[in-house]
């Protein structure tokens, strides 16, 4: 059985990485009593597979992993047995199972959405925005390889402040392949300090939506 776990990753997990994560739904898993799947071969490993890697220090309310069991269990029964065990920082938002020939979720992941609230006050927030949604390219490299930042950024808006008169800003980033937009690195295009901000996952988007 294939299931398709939608979660919220709040302050609580917030530098939990993502290897870390992964074990951290093993645990759970096994703290369940549901029958976890593994992998074949001298070192099997659970068969948790996460749609996208949420950096170290984010925040999210859209992750979504899938999570193969040896046996066929009713939904609400995984639900009730995951929700009395789960740590504080993670809250289930959703189960359902999935065809087992379903494509990876890695593969299928075409943009992500975040909220990204900004800690202390930036001068001429609103021209630096503009100034890069305007650029006709942004070029970057990442482990040796260039690519063009500006192409990645499909949506970057100035919205409400936060409740403490924060400015906060949308980013919807496409995931291609070799290249991924990365909210910090739309921060140091808008010459703002990654450390300065708060981020927070709002969307995951398929090739089906």
């Amino acid at each position: 059985m294939r299931l398709r776990i939608t979660f919220t990753k709040t302050e609580e997990m917030r530098y939990t990485g993502h290897l870390d994560l992964h074990r951290t739904w093993e645990r759970i898993f096994r703290r369940a009593g549901l029958p976890i799947a593994y992998s074949q071969g001298f070192h099997p490993q659970p068969r948790i597979n996460l749609a996208c890697a949420l950096p170290l220090g984010f925040t999210s309310q859209a992750e979504i992993a899938d999570i193969w069991l040896e046996e066929t269990l009713r939904l609400e029964q995984v639900s009730q047995a995951l929700v009395q065990v789960l740590p504080p920082g993670l809250t289930l938002v959703n189960v359902s199972s999935v065809e087992m020939s379903a494509p990876s979720l890695q593969t299928q992941v075409n943009a992500s959405e975040y909220i990204v609230t900004l800690l202390d006050p930036v001068e001429k927030l609103d021209e630096r925005v503009e100034e890069v949604v305007n650029a006709a390219s942004l070029p970057r490299e990442r482990r040796g390889k260039t690519y063009d930042l500006r192409l990645l950024i499909e949506e970057l808006v100035r919205i409400s402040n936060d409740e403490l008169g924060r400015a906060c800003l949308k980013m919807r980033l496409l995931a291609q392949e070799g290249a991924t937009g990365r909210p910090e690195e739309v921060l140091n295009a808008l010459d703002i300090v990654p450390e300065a901000a708060r981020v927070h996952r709002t969307r995951l988007y398929f090739q089906t939506q």
